[in-house]
This record gives structure tokens, C-alpha cells and sequence, in this order.
């Protein structure tokens, strides 16, 4: 349940906000409830266009970066 100040004030901020500002706070407070731990998949087609953006050198310093950061385990992080 909501607070009934906390309410009134969150009616008041999206009345002054347009149309198209309420349905992507609407849009955004759907995703919170709805928040899952696993990613959603991202069909190809739409990531498509990134593909060839990385020169050789950056291909290189990322793939470096991510195997000498990733897959490790300290056993006194936990």
C-alpha cells in the first residue's frame, strides 16, 4: 500500500509530466515489478548493426580485459 502523502505526491509530479512522459514512467515502474534476474535475450536483428564497430586493436584490448578480469574466484571476496 502506498502512503497516502507519498501518493499525492507522485499523482502531482505526473500530472505535470505528457502523455508520452507518464506511459515511460508507467513503462518504467512495470519493469521494476517485473525485474528478473535473467537477461532477455535480444534478437540478432536488432544488434546487428553493431557488428564490425570494433576495430582489430579495441577486439584485442577487450578480449585481454576480459580474460584477465573474468572467471576468477577470491576465496576471500565471499
Amino acid at each position: 500500500m502506498l502512503d497516502a502523502d507519498f501518493r499525492d505526491e507522485l499523482l502531482k509530479q505526473l500530472e505535470q509530466l505528457s502523455g508520452d512522459q507518464q506511459r515511460r514512467v508507467l513503462d518504467f515502474a512495470h519493469s521494476l515489478t517485473t525485474f528478473t534476474s535473467q537477461p532477455i535475450p535480444i534478437p540478432g536483428k536488432k544488434i546487428i548493426r553493431f557488428a564490425g564497430t570494433l576495430t582489430s586493436e579495441e577486439a584485442k584490448v577487450m578480449k585481454e580485459a576480459i580474460d584477465s578480469a573474468c572467471e576468477q574466484v577470491n576465496p576471500n571476496e565471499w
